[in-house]
């Protein structure tokens, strides 16, 4: 037991000294997780506490690379969508043009094939509460810990949004936009930049046209693959990838970083008259086989590529004894890849 002896005060010199003892448990104390979560530390004279919140420092960019496939709700639990196919023959041979005679009794149709893919849409859901004592003394120091709460639940759900779009969700067996493996059949890049013993697929090896090159044969793959209708308008590189062809030069004479080069010079900006949009992502470090660094090219639109979420809703305010709770919930898709021809996989950068 703790013990503080204070002298007694007031007593004559010569008297013996009073002793009083104070045991800390007659106090009226928190534990130490009801403080931290409450907010309230004991703050010294000379102590200057920044009353900023700092909230963990983390990073998720989903929003910017996916659009949202907008007609899903939270009674669903299937999203799907079809793919039609069509098969016509000609009038004369079977692979030439539909002409007739006029006198034609016999005149070629049109067949039709639909096929359906589907995914489920899975339930998130998150409680955040706080006791009454918790929440007055939160506010007493003038850190409101329901706020503090909500801003970490949206942390949260961002989160596992930005997991889920690029990458899936492993337990569950599904992919996302960088890792599918059923529907995109990954390459890698030319092996001829200059290596230590002879060729190099990685772009630290290569000169700024050979890399134009590696980014122009993917653009190619996923045109040609799209029947020559489609040209990617969006390449997803890692983040050391994208600042490594950001500080580099086109050469000592120029003032053009390797960046501005490839949205200048890519089949994109000449095939759309648009620059190519390239953006890091740090899912894709080490992504690819080996592990090596992918890069990811495709078109960003809803009727391409695109993620269903239902957005969070809450229940009313709960009140359960002493504690104040909520819950927060919503729908998690997996993300469909409408034309998956129009998407190509680049490794080895």
């Amino acid at each position: 037991m703790n013990t503080i002896i204070l002298p007694g005060l007031g007593a004559p010199l010569a008297a013996p000294a009073i002793l009083k003892r104070v045991r800390f448990q007659d106090a009226v104390t928190f534990d130490r997780a009801t403080i931290d979560s409450a907010g309230a530390f004991v703050i010294g004279e000379l102590e200057r506490l920044d009353q900023t919140l700092h909230e963990p420092l983390v990073s998720f960019s989903w929003s910017r690379d996916i659009d949202l496939r907008s007609d899903v709700s939270i009674a669903d639990e299937v999203s799907s969508f079809t793919n039609s196919t069509f098969a016509a023959i000609g009038g004369l041979t079977p692979t030439g043009k539909a002409w007739i005679g006029k006198d034609a009794s016999a005149i070629a149709s049109l067949a039709l094939d639909i096929g359906k893919t589907a995914n489920p849409l899975n339930l998130w859901a998150m409680q955040i509460g706080w006791t009454i004592p918790e929440l007055e003394s939160a506010q007493k120091v003038g850190r409101p810990v329901d706020t503090q709460k909500y801003s970490g639940m949206v942390l949260k759900h961002n989160m596992d949004i930005d997991e889920q779009v690029y990458i899936g969700d492993s337990e569950l067996g599904f992919t996302g936009l960088v890792n599918s493996t059923g529907l995109i059949t990954p390459s890698n890049v030319a092996a001829d930049g200059a290596g230590g013993g002879g060729s190099s697929t990685l772009w630290a090896n290569k000169t700024p046209t050979q890399i134009l090159r590696d980014v122009n044969d993917m653009l190619s793959a996923a045109w040609q693959a799209s029947g020559f209708a489609v040209v990617p308008t969006k390449l997803l590189l890692p983040p050391l990838k994208f600042a490594y062809i950001n500080g580099q030069l086109v050469s000592s004479a120029a003032d053009k970083s390797i960046l501005t080069y490839l949205k200048e010079n890519s089949l994109t900006m000449a095939q759309t008259g648009r620059p190519l949009d390239i953006q890091p992502v740090k899912w894709l470090t080490g992504r690819g086989a080996g592990p090596s660094d992918r890069m990811v090219a495709y078109s960003q639109a809803e009727h391409f590529v695109r993620f269903p979420m239902v957005p969070l809703q809450r229940t009313p305010l709960e009140y359960r004894d002493l504690r104040q709770l909520v819950t927060y919930f919503g729908r998690l898709g997996v993300v469909e890849f409408v034309y998956p021809e129009t998407v190509a996989y680049r490794d080895g950068i």
